[in-house]
Order: structure tokens, then sequence, then C-alpha cells
């Protein structure tokens, strides 16, 4: 070589800068996908500290008062306890349901499992609208009357295939030889679970929890069929708010629903870490 360097070196020193090069065009690419994802976020974020009175872009000015006329309005407020308690109590079932349902689908070994699988999974492929008109219909057929029951129904339904999906994908990566022997050793089944299963497959009992909190907290289609007068959760009131009167208000309602959903991934990573829970 003219350079008095080896064919190696010199292969290896292009190798680094295609390398470099490679890693910044996929940085470039990544920070353009994601602020691309991020757009319609921001938006509404930089919407609900404009000062105008109308709906406007770019933001005039900056105020806060939008903010502190949601946190004065009791209809906001009391939709929003009433989500917040609806998607803990559907996060409470569907956890209760799902995380034994995955066990049953991965360590079971009986006729129709693939049926049963492909039951417990359907909410997922089955559009929103339609699966909330059949639950109302069924409900109504059984008599029930009660709103919240009803959501709280309905919610479970929609949810437990997200927290099925979780488990059962962590099941299939537990190693089965340290639940034998623990039992092996004296311990029970409960015990088992619960020291030796459950550590196991805490992430993707973790991420099928935040997803079913999420997906209940702002579930429309499925709350619209349900919910009446009296019980009416955030999705409804902001889309009650969106037909009547279009201010700055509704996007600070839906920045403070943003910002619970970053505390939701924040305490998912704090928790179990978050590429554990997005694996599982």
């Amino acid at each position: 070589m003219a350079s008095g360097r080896p064919a190696s070196q010199e292969a290896r020193l292009m190798d680094e800068r295609f390398s470099g090069f490679g890693a910044f065009i996929l940085y470039t690419i990544t920070a353009g996908m994601m602020l691309f994802i991020l757009a319609p976020l921001l938006l509404v974020m930089a919407v609900s500290v404009s000062d105008s009175y109308f709906v406007t872009f770019p933001p005039q000015g900056f105020t806060l008062k939008w903010y502190a006329k949601v946190l004065q309005d009791r209809d906001f407020l009391e939709a929003m306890r009433l989500s917040i308690l609806l998607a803990l109590g559907t996060t409470a079932g569907s956890l209760l349901f799902g995380v034994p349902a995955a066990f049953a689908l991965v360590r079971g070994r009986f006729f129709g499992l693939a049926a049963i699988k492909g039951f417990l999974l359907s909410p997922l492929i089955f559009p929103a609208l339609v699966t909330g008109l059949a639950l109302l219909q069924v409900l109504t057929k059984l008599g029930s009357q009660d709103a919240r029951l009803n959501l709280l129904i309905g919610h479970v339904v929609v949810t437990s295939p997200y927290v099925i999906r979780t488990v059962v994908t962590s099941l299939q990566l537990v190693d089965e030889n340290l639940e034998d022997a623990a039992r092996t050793l004296g311990a029970n089944r409960l015990t088992t679970f619960w020291r030796v299963t459950l550590p196991q497959i805490a992430s993707g009992v973790a991420a099928g929890g935040l997803f079913a909190f999420m997906v209940s907290f702002d579930n429309y289609p499925v709350t619209m069929w349900l919910a009446n007068s009296e019980y009416s959760p955030v999705p409804l009131v902001l889309m009650r708010q969106l037909v009547n009167v279009f201010d700055p208000s509704v996007p600070a309602m839906s920045t403070i629903i943003i910002l619970m959903a970053m505390v939701g991934v924040l305490l998912l990573e704090k928790l179990v870490g978050l590429r554990r829970a997005l694996a599982a």
C-alpha cells in the first residue's frame, strides 16, 4: 500500500468509517420518525397553552388558564374520578382473569385449546364498535341496568386479551426446572407460583396491567354503548366538549391524559424495566 499500512488495517478503518456513517443515518431516520409520531401530541400540548379563546396554531401567547378552567370543571373532575376507578377495577379484573387464562393456554393440554385461545383473543380482532354493541345487547338481555357494572364488564372483556398475550409470552420463557426444584423441596403450588414463577413473569404481568389500564381509561367505542348520562367517563366528556364548545380547554384535558400515560410508562420502567416489559 502507498501509505505503508497493511490491507487489513485499511479495511478496518473503512469499516469504522462506514459504521459511524451508518449509525448517523440510522439515528437521523429514527429521530425523524419519532418527531413524526410525536407531532400530533406536541401540537395538542402547544394549543393547550394558547392565550386565544379559539383553537389556533401556532399558539398565540402563553397561559395556563385553560388548565385552571379544566381543574375547576366539576363534570371533568367527576369523569376523571370515574375513569380512574373504572381503569383500576378493569386492570384488577383483567389480571385476575388473564393470568390464570394464560397459564391454561401455555400449560394446558386439552382438546380445543387453539379454539379457546382464539376466542379469548377475539376482542383484539373484532372492531371495538361491534364489540361494544354486542356487549350492550348481551347485558340488556341479562337485565343488567347498572351502568358502572356494565362498563366494568365491557372493559374487562376488551382489555383481558392484552394481559393474556403478554403473560403467555412471559410464561413461554419461564424455566420450568426451577418450579420442579421448588416443588421437590416441599413448596406447594401457591408458594411455587408466588416465589418462583411470578418473579419470572413480572414484566409480562406489569405490561399487561399497564395496557389494560390505558386501554380502559381511553376507551371510547365500548364506553359509548355502555355508559349513561349519570356515569360518563372522560372519553365521553371530551367528545361532548368537542361537539359543543371547542376551545383550548379540550387540548388541556387531552394533555392531562397524555401526561398520565407518560407517568404510567415511567412507572413501568421503574418497576420492571421498559425493555423487559416490551420484550414480553
